[in-house]
């Protein structure tokens, strides 16, 4: 007698979402003329599934007058979209009133990281930088201008493939890092670490179609395309070179980078892009030595399944 058998029916995987963002205005130290740790300033951060809103502020911060602001306000979310039923986190940094060795000054400096991971295809997400600014920037007073691209990441990689994957964006990043590394005026330390992220751009783009399952080494792209000096007095020698701004007896500042990389959570078969935006990255060189970071805001999260 036949002996009939059930047919294994699919199971249905509701789509999850767990949250991951930070933010915080300032950190870094000083090496000269005081030795000093700068903690993160305002820091926040959010991570699960719960999602919500998180807030921090800081007012009249000054190290040892060297550095300082007049206030900072951070912010972190997670909340399901309206839109499409996804999952959008939010991560943003407010600075006002900055001032470095009354060098570099600033009224307002806001970075600001959105991601949305659709309900459906959506391991990876569209990200935007929209809300990113630099309020009044200046050297010694005399004020400079920025050219933003706030696509410089493009649209969401097509079939949910990651960024790091991606042949537009990776070509995108290897335009911008080759014009700045191939710079015969940008000072050798500068140019070295551009050289050396150009050849991993390089290295990713041989290697697009490799093993996704993998996490990927982490590659520098910038929101600021070009810096406009030409209003800062000759004799300071300031020069710009794309998103870096060298200042003679001061050191270098690069303006909006963005580390994009990839992470690997426990229970994943795939990496989870990430998108880390500091507004300025700041590096001293003679009137004071350290490294400074301000504004920074970093988000990414993971979709099961």
């Amino acid at each position: 007698m036949a002996t009939m058998t059930e047919t294994p029916q699919a199971v249905s995987v509701t789509p999850s979402h767990e949250y991951n963002a930070k933010a915080n205005v300032l950190s870094g130290e000083l090496q000269r003329p005081i030795v000093q740790k700068i903690e993160p300033q305002a820091p926040v951060s959010i991570e699960g599934r719960r999602g919500g809103l998180f807030a921090r502020s800081v007012q009249d911060v000054s190290i040892e007058g060297l550095i300082s602001f007049t206030k900072g306000q951070t912010r972190v979310s997670g909340a399901r979209s309206l839109k499409h039923q996804g999952w959008v986190t939010l991560a943003t940094s407010v600075l006002e009133g900055f001032n470095v060795f009354e060098t570099l000054t600033s009224d307002r400096v806001v970075s600001q990281v959105s991601t949305d991971h659709p309900y459906e295809n959506g391991h990876f997400p569209l990200v935007t930088f929209l809300g990113t600014q630099f309020g009044d920037l200046r050297v010694s007073g005399f004020p400079i201008s920025l050219t933003l691209n706030f696509g410089i990441c493009g649209p969401k990689p097509k079939n949910d493939r990651s960024y790091l994957t991606d042949l537009n964006f990776l070509t995108n990043v290897k335009n911008q890092t080759q014009a700045i590394a191939k710079d015969n005026g940008l000072p050798k330390d500068i140019k070295d670490r551009y050289i050396q992220r150009l050849e991993r751009v390089d290295e990713l783009i041989r290697t697009k179609d490799d093993d996704e399952t993998c996490a990927r080494p982490e590659i520098v792209c910038s929101l600021v395309q070009n810096i406009d000096v030409s209003k800062v007095d000759r004799g300071l020698g300031v020069q710009a070179f794309g998103h870096v701004l060298v200042i003679p007896e001061f050191g270098s500042v690069s303006l909006g980078e963005v580390e994009v990389g990839e992470n690997m959570y426990q229970g994943s078969t795939r990496p989870c892009v990430y998108f880390e935006l500091k507004s300025m990255k700041i590096k001293l060189g003679c009137a004071g030595d350290g490294s400074q970071e301000a504004g920074s805001s970093k988000t990414n999260g993971q979709t099961y399944p």
